[in-house]
C-alpha cells in the first residue's frame, strides 16, 4: 500500500467492490499502537517513534494500515480476525516473496519484518515500507492522454515479463510453491473455495468445474506467480510510465507464468460493468494497446510460449476470479471480510462464470 496520490474516479460503476480503496486511512483502534510500537523498535530496522496507525479502507482479505513516525512512513498487513479457510490470508508468504524479491532488485516495497507472535496485535502481521507514488484505479486512464496510456500498459506487461524470468531457485524460493501439476492443483484449489464457502450455486461454474481438468495445459518450468496481477496492485512514478512497486502478494506461488499473463489479459474480455473491464472500449483512440499487443509482447520480452490454447487460460481465470468473489461474498456473511461492501461480490459471481462458460464453448465442451 502508498501513498494514493492519484485517484482515478470509478463512480458510477455497479457493484464495484473495490472502491473502497480511493478512500483515505482513517484513524483506528483495532490495534494497540503502543503495544506494537515496542515490537517495532526491535524489529525494524531504523525504527523511532512515535508512531501514528491509520487504517486504509481498501484490502478486502488482509486489513492494512499505514504506520507514520516523524522521519518514515510503513505499512502495515495482517491476517484478519475470525474463523479463516485453510491456506488464506497467507501474510507470512506475503512478506517472504516481497523479502527475496526486493533484495533480487525487482520492484516491490521493502519488506522489513514478519511478526508471528498473535499478542502483539491480535494476529500474524509484516510491516513494509511505504512507497509514493500512483495507484491508477481506473483501468481506461482517464487522466491520461493516449501515449502515456500505452506506455503505462506497456510497463505493466514488462514488469510482468521480468518477475517471470527470475529464477525462483536463485533467489531462494525453489520451495516456495509445490512442483508440477500448477494448472490441476489451482483447479481443485478454487472449486474447493467455491464448493465450500456458503452461497449460491451456479451452473456455469458447475460445468467449469468439469470441464477444466479435462484440457489442462502440460507442466513447464515454475516459475513466481504473483496471483492478482492488476493495474491497481502496482505503484507508478508520480509523473513516469515507470512501475516503482508491484502489490499484494498474497496469492502469489510457484507455478505456470502463463497464468499471471492471461489474469492480466482477462480485462480485455470480463463484463463490461466489471471495473476495469476494457471490453467494448475503442482502445485505438485510448492508445491502450489490444490483448493481442499485450499477448505478443509479453511472449517476446520472456522468450515463453503458450502451452494451450488462450481460451482455456482465460476460462480458467475467470472460473478463479469467480471462486474468490464467491468466497469474498461467504466471509462478508460471516462477518469476516474486511468492509461491508464484501457482501456485493455475490452479484458478480454469475456473469464471471457465464463468460467463461463461453471460452470453453469456443473450444468444445468435450474431453
Amino acid at each position: 500500500m502508498v501513498q494514493e496520490s492519484l485517484q482515478n474516479s470509478t463512480e458510477g460503476a455497479p457493484v464495484v467492490l473495490d472502491a473502497v480503496k480511493n478512500e483515505p486511512p482513517r484513524p483506528t483502534e483495532d490495534l494497540d499502537a503502543a503495544r506494537l510500537a515496542e515490537w517495532m523498535k526491535q524489529a525494524v530496522e531504523g525504527f523511532e517513534g512515535p508512531l501514528e496507525v491509520l487504517r486504509f479502507a481498501g484490502g478486502q482479505s488482509n486489513p492494512t494500515y499505514q504506520l507514520s513516525t516523524p522521519g518514515e512512513r510503513y505499512v502495515l498487513r495482517r491476517k484478519p480476525p475470525g474463523q479463516l479457510l485453510a491456506s488464506a490470508h497467507a501474510v507470512d508468504r506475503e512478506f517472504r516473496v516481497m523479502h527475496a524479491l526486493w533484495h533480487a532488485g525487482f520492484p516491490v516495497p521493502r519488506a522489513y519484518a514478519l511478526c508471528e507472535d498473535e499478542s502483539v496485535i491480535g494476529s500474524v502481521f509484516y510491516v513494509m515500507g511505504m512507497v509514493d507514488g500512483r495507484i491508477l484505479w481506473d483501468g481506461r486512464l482517464p487522466d491520461s492522454i493516449p501515449a502515456e496510456r500505452r506506455a503505462i500498459y506497456e510497463a505493466e506487461i514488462d514488469t510482468l515479463a521480468a518477475l517471470h524470468r527470475i529464477d525462483p531457485q536463485a533467489i531462494g524460493l525453489c520451495d516456495y510453491g509445490r512442483p508440477g501439476n500448477y494448472f490441476g492443483r489451482q483447479v481443485a484449489r478454487w472449486t474447493r473455495q467455491y464448493v465450500e464457502s456458503d452461497g449460491p450455486r451456479y451452473a456455469a461454474m458447475d460445468r467449469l468445474i468439469e470441464w477444466l481438468p479435462q484440457r489442462l495445459p502440460a507442466d513447464r518450468p515454475a516459475r513466481i506467480v504473483h496471483g492478482d496481477y492488476r493495474l491497481d496492485n502496482m505503484v507508478l512514478h508520480p509523473s513516469e510510465p515507470r512501475v516503482l512497486a508491484v502489490l499484494d502478494w498474497e496469492l502469489s506461488t510457484l507455478g505456470d507464468p502463463i497464468a499471471d499473463l492471461t489474469y492480466l489479459l482477462m480485462h480485455w474480455v470480463t463484463p463490461p460493468h466489471e471495473r476495469n473491464s476494457l471490453a467494448g472500449l475503442n482502445l485505438a483512440a485510448l492508445g491502450i494497446p489490444t490483448l493481442d499487443a499485450m499477448l505478443d509482447r509479453y511472449l517476446k520480452s520472456s522468450g515463453d510460449t503458450l502451452g494451450a490454447p488462450l481460451e482455456w487460460y482465460l476460462a480458467y481465470n475467470l472460473f478463479r476470479f469467480a471462486a474468490i468473489l464467491h468466497g469474498v461474498a461467504a466471509r462478508g456473511r460471516a462477518g469476516n471480510a474486511n468492509n461491508a461492501r464484501a457482501g456485493l461480490a455475490q452479484g458478480r459471481v454469475a456473469p464471471l462464470a457465464e463468460t467463461a462458460w463461453r471460452f470453453a464453448e469456443k473450444l468444445g465442451t468435450q474431453a
